[in-house]
């Protein structure tokens, strides 16, 4: 997962948006959400290789989602996979608390990652590279590969467009949020981060979807809790041109 717009608190009806972008290499084994077995309480995709996940919840309620750091030379072959993250807090009887206690310890045993969690009014994201807290109060989030409301420009586009779209609410269309997150346009030369890889590669990567024949946005994902608890999960898969291939939808009540 390497984008993710949150509103807390923003819309009447909805009182938790998140809108998310996984973007991974297209040749990486990937399996479409889906509730795991045994006991089939957590709705998540699979990494195949890792046998992780980028971004899961659970039917009581408890949710994850996994941003890569993108930090050149600081990554380790043999860094444990970030992608056990999501799973272990999903799958594990963690409060909030004695999570944090326990990733903050173990940080230095991963790459570079931002760990979203917690519950619909019990929202925190760590940043293991920055040792940094932070928990979500009211308010409209963007999360990449920076710290939390980084002010690059694909942040700053989707953190407005999400906010926008709250402040004159109707009945929610989700094909919207799906527009914010299949927006592809790169952002101008004068305004592109500079987070030390090669320019193509920034202008690459600057876009909210990403389209590319080796690395790309390979599934968009929409998550809403209205305000009875009702839950909805819907996930698009794409291409390295960007074109849909499936998708699938969840409902379930917290």
């Amino acid at each position: 997962m390497c984008i993710l717009f949150i509103a807390v608190q923003q819309h009447p009806d909805y009182p938790l948006i998140i809108a998310a972008n996984r973007d991974e290499f297209h040749q990486r084994p990937t399996l479409k959400s889906s509730f795991w077995e045994p006991e089939a309480q957590l709705l998540a995709g699979k990494d195949v290789t890792a046998n992780g996940s980028w971004m899961g919840i659970t039917r009581s309620g408890k949710l994850a989602a996994l941003t890569n750091i993108r930090a050149p030379g600081r990554d380790r072959a043999d860094a444990t996979t970030r992608g056990e993250l999501v799973i272990d807090y999903l799958q594990q009887d963690y409060s909030s608390d004695s999570y944090l206690q326990k990733i903050a310890s173990n940080k230095d045993n991963y790459n570079g990652f931002n760990l979203l969690y917690g519950e619909l009014d019990n929202l925190h994201v760590y940043n293991n590279y920055e040792d940094h807290h932070e928990t979500l109060k009211k308010g409209v989030y963007g999360l990449s590969n920076a710290m939390l409301n980084t002010p690059w420009p694909k942040i700053d586009k989707g953190r407005q467009a999400l906010a926008d779209y709250c402040s004159a609410p109707s009945h929610l269309n989700i094909e919207h949020l799906f527009e914010l997150l299949k927006n592809d346009s790169p952002a101008d030369d004068s305004i592109l981060p500079k987070t030390g890889v090669p320019i193509e590669r920034e202008r690459l990567l600057s876009s909210i979807f990403i389209k590319s024949p080796d690395y790309g946005t390979r599934s968009s994902t929409v998550l809403l809790i209205d305000n009875t608890h009702s839950v909805y999960w819907e996930e698009r898969s794409f291409d390295p041109d960007g074109n849909e291939t499936q998708r699938c939808d969840f409902k379930f009540t917290i």
